[in-house]
């Protein structure tokens, strides 16, 4: 699944915005294969990475932040 999720990734940040919404996704995505790997600090630093790119590109009430807010 990670691998899968890195190529999306990759993909994604070849053809879109870098504040994609999209791109968050992913990276959220990395993080979730992450946390269930047990890897919990590379987890973290996906979430942040989902988060900060929401926060540009999201309103600040957006269910997304949110998420990712509980993911961290």
């Amino acid at each position: 699944a990670l691998l899968s999720y890195e190529q999306a990734l990759k993909i994604q940040q070849q053809s879109l915005p870098s504040n994609h919404p999209d791109v968050a996704s992913s990276y959220g995505n990395i993080g979730n294969v992450y946390s269930d790997m047990g890897d919990y600090s590379r987890a973290l630093l996906s979430y942040e990475q989902a988060l900060k790119i929401q926060q540009q590109s999201l309103p600040s009430n957006h269910p997304d932040v949110a998420s990712s807010y509980g993911n961290i």
